[in-house]
């Protein structure tokens, strides 16, 4: 019988799996790698880290509470304890601080005239996913010109969270960067995972660890299965690589998230009515998740036309009214004024008028939460 020593122990027949992690340091290499790394890299620059951004911008205790109350809240929805709609409105982007405070404003006095009958969070998104390529958002690019001042986005991102808090929303936003989150998810009570992102592993994995209610998108050619099966791999425990607070990088191990839950956002063709939030409750319930969704207005749903999202929601609340309790959320695009316009160098915005997505405009937003908190109380009286 042969004995092996326990440094050979260690080892494998296979040599590909002979690792170096306890092996004895070997002396320092100076062996030149540029031809082969980095070698589309233009720049590299230095990123600030979220516990310094942290002391820069603190979260004061009233912030902090209202942060516990409402992602409470929604999860109380989210698990039939409460029979209120999540509505989740604001611009389809952030690109200017005080249009998006302006808006907060007249929001909040909606939330609290509705409160008995829905659950209002503001749409803050910061992060733009891109078909191809174009503005990629408040924290990319904040100053809209190709500078990229990260840095300073997002900086400019947490004080807004902030600002909206102080107002007295709760804030949701979409997770497209999977290094975001360390600067301001603990501003968020509700988050995304889009339409295109809602397959990605990594982001399965980052909402599994995220402390709020995270809601999956179907896939964009409007597969239902994708979020489902999405839903279920964030409910899950999940190890991988990541970055701490300190700017180190680090193996997160994740609890799973119980407030997973999908949207309905269309995809060929619109997925918002009756018969498709049966078909998409089947996937639910031949997944063993609980039978409740969102339905997003906007996006293949409204065909991309902005003004159809009033048709949607007056779908949906048509539901809600006829007694339907799986439909737990709805999502809307809204602005201060309706349209959209393009990001052209050299020329001025219009004021209120979104750069991505066009939105409705807020003299249309009033009488549609008007019309769902009505239908909750319909659907509350059955």
């Amino acid at each position: 019988m042969t004995i092996r020593r326990w440094d050979d122990a260690k080892k494998t027949d296979n040599p590909a799996m002979n690792t170096h992690v306890h092996a004895a340091a070997k002396p320092p290499s100076t062996h030149d790698t540029t031809r082969i790394d980095d070698t589309r890299i233009g720049a590299v620059r230095p990123l600030i880290t979220p516990a310094l951004l942290n002391e820069w911008l603190p979260t004061p205790p009233a912030a902090q509470a209202l942060v516990e109350r409402s992602r409470a809240a929604l999860s109380r929805v989210l698990h039939g304890a409460d029979d209120r709609l999540i509505v989740v409105v604001g611009p389809c982007s952030i690109h200017d601080h005080d249009q998006a405070m302006e808006y907060a404003r007249a929001l909040k006095e909606q939330a609290d005239a509705l409160q008995d009958d829905l659950l209002i969070v503001m749409r803050v998104y910061f992060e733009k996913p891109r078909t191809t390529v174009g503005w990629k958002g408040y924290i990319n690019d904040p100053h809209l010109d190709g500078s990229f001042a990260i840095n300073e986005g997002l900086e400019l991102a947490r004080q807004l969270l902030l600002d909206v808090l102080e107002v007295g929303l709760p804030v949701g936003t979409e997770f497209l960067d999977l290094l975001s989150p360390q600067f301001i998810s603990d501003l968020v009570s509700w988050g995304a995972i889009g339409a295109r992102t809602t397959e990605s592993q990594s982001h399965r994995q980052l909402a599994s660890g995220l402390s709020c209610p995270v809601g999956f998108k179907n896939g964009t050619d409007g597969s239902v299965q994708i979020a489902a099966d999405a839903v279920l791999a964030a409910g899950a425990a999940h190890s991988f690589m990541g970055m701490t607070k300190m700017g180190v990088a680090a193996i997160f191990e994740t609890r799973g998230n119980p407030d997973g839950h999908i949207i309905l956002r269309g995809g060929k063709a619109p997925n918002y009515d009756a018969a498709q939030v049966d078909a998409a409750c089947a996937v639910l319930r031949k997944a063993g998740l609980r039978e409740q969704l969102m339905i997003d207005c906007s996006h293949a749903n409204s065909a991309k036309q902005h003004r159809r999202q009033v048709d949607v929601a007056r779908d949906i609340g048509a539901q809600l009214a006829a007694g339907e309790q799986r439909i737990t959320g709805v999502m809307v695009e809204s602005h201060l004024h309706e349209g959209r316009q393009d990001l052209v160098a050299g020329q001025p915005l219009q004021s209120g008028i979104s750069i991505t997505d066009a939105c409705i405009g807020w003299h249309d937003t009033e009488p549609l939460l008007r019309g769902l908190a009505q239908a909750v109380q319909q659907r509350r009286a059955k």
